[in-house]
Formats: C-alpha cells, sequence, structure tokens
C-alpha cells in the first residue's frame, strides 16, 4: 500500500468498522482482560490486552505466508491447535475456580492479605495468558483467513498489507481491551468483598471451562 492516502482510508473504512464490532463483541479476550484486571488492577488488564493483541501479528504473518491454510487442510495439525486451545482455556478456568473455592470461610482480616497477593502476579504472566489464549484460538486464524484476503490488493506486497490491517485490530482491541480494564477497576472495591469476588472467580472460571469443553467438541 505505501504511504497511506486518503483514498486507502476510505478503502480501509469497511475493515475499520468490522475489526471494532469483533473487537467490542463479548469473548475469551474480554472475559481474560475483566478477570485480570479485577485481579491485579489496571496495569495487570492493559498487560493482559498487549499479549492478546500481540498474537494478532503473528495471526496476520501466518495468514499472508499461506501457513493457516495448511493448518485448515490438515485435520490432525488443525485438531492439535484447537484442543491445545481447549486445554489452555479449560486449566484458565480451573484456575478462576481455585480462587473461587480457596476464599470460602476466609475471615476479612486474612481476605485483605489475600487481595495483596493477588496483585502480586507478574507483568510476565498476564502478558504470557493473554497471548497464549488468543495464539491458541483457531477462530483467530479462521477469521483472519477468511477476513484479510477481502482488504488485501494482490498486485502488491502482501505482508506489509496484512501487517497494516493487524496494527489497525492492535490499536482498536488495545483502546477497548484497557477501557474495559479501567472500568472493572473503577467498581473493584465491589468485587473485593468475600463473597461477591468468590462468586466473581466462580462464574469466570465456569465460563472458561465452558468455553473449553465447547471448544473441544466443536466441529470448526
Amino acid at each position: 500500500m505505501g504511504v497511506l492516502r486518503v483514498s486507502d482510508l476510505v478503502e480501509l473504512l469497511p475493515a475499520i468498522v468490522a475489526l471494532t464490532l469483533l473487537s467490542v463483541s463479548p469473548g475469551l479476550d474480554t472475559l481474560l482482560t475483566v478477570r485480570n484486571a479485577a485481579r491485579g488492577g489496571v496495569a495487570d488488564g492493559v498487560v493482559t490486552s498487549f499479549g492478546i493483541c500481540s498474537g494478532l501479528f503473528v495471526h496476520a504473518v501466518l495468514s499472508a505466508l499461506g501457513i493457516s491454510v495448511l493448518l485448515m487442510q490438515s485435520a490432525v495439525l488443525f485438531g492439535a491447535l484447537k484442543m491445545a486451545g481447549a486445554a489452555y482455556l479449560t486449566w484458565l478456568g480451573w484456575g478462576s475456580l481455585r480462587q473461587a473455592l480457596r476464599g470460602r470461610g476466609q475471615q476479612a482480616a486474612a481476605d485483605s492479605v489475600q487481595a495483596v497477593t493477588q496483585q502480586q502476579v507478574s507483568f510476565w504472566r498476564c502478558g504470557r495468558e493473554g497471548l497464549l489464549s488468543n495464539l491458541l484460538n483457531p477462530k483467530t486464524i479462521i477469521f483472519y483467513m477468511a477476513f484479510l484476503p477481502q482488504f488485501i490488493d494482490p498486485a502488491g506486497a502482501v505482508l506489509p498489507q496484512a501487517l497494516l490491517l493487524a496494527a489497525i485490530h492492535f490499536v482498536i482491541a488495545m483502546s477497548w481491551q484497557s477501557l474495559l480494564a479501567l472500568l472493572t477497576c473503577r467498581v473493584r472495591g465491589w468485587v473485593r468483598l468475600p463473597m461477591l469476588r468468590r462468586l466473581c472467580h466462580g462464574v469466570t472460571g465456569l465460563v472458561m471451562v465452558a468455553l473449553g469443553v465447547r471448544l473441544a467438541l466443536a466441529k470448526i
């Protein structure tokens, strides 16, 4: 595409609209960002979002190079990717369920200690959780394989165009998820209440496990 012109931006408008709708649609990315923000604060949510959005560039490169086509054509490779994503999602859900069960019967003083401990989760862990949840999601591969060709000029260099679309998606998704992290922490005082926090972890864990099982059983 070279240097962006006004005409290029007009042509990209449908892509921007589609990427915006995709980003604001509730899903695993939203769930993971909100969970980590409630666990450790705005910074944890933003770092999680950064990890999630960084995976978009990997998907863009794979799509541009045609590797995703090979995965989609190989039942064994694609099935392995799907099961890996389902297992990781279920593992994240189980972690939230353990936090919900561990909080049962704790007193207010112990609860305060736990709140401090939860804030000590490393940024590396948050970013890693976000990145892996994105890379191990086969639906993201399918989306990029179906989406990118509609907005790429085959007469030009494919990889730079794919990376440009991924960059646009990165900015949109990162902005939205960071806003969610901020809003989550605005009501975090409620979530710190023992019963509500356990309920939050429990519901989040159940949804993640259900999504993992659904992904494992789905014929994508």
